[in-house]
């Protein structure tokens, strides 16, 4: 019984972690087009910068 408990708890925490990583990409990736977009759509003038910090 005990090793059944493991194995699922080990498929259990694989399976999240997959999860977390798959929508990790997905925010790196919308972080990515964001700052794309902002580096070619910066103002002319002044410092350049599109972002405050």
């Amino acid at each position: 019984m005990i090793p059944l408990l493991l194995v699922l708890l080990l498929a259990l925490i694989l399976f999240g972690a997959g999860f977390a990583l798959k929508i990790l990409w997905w925010v790196a990736i919308v972080v990515l087009v964001v700052w794309i977009v902002g580096f070619v759509a910066r103002p002319k003038g002044g410092s350049g910068r599109w972002y405050r910090w």
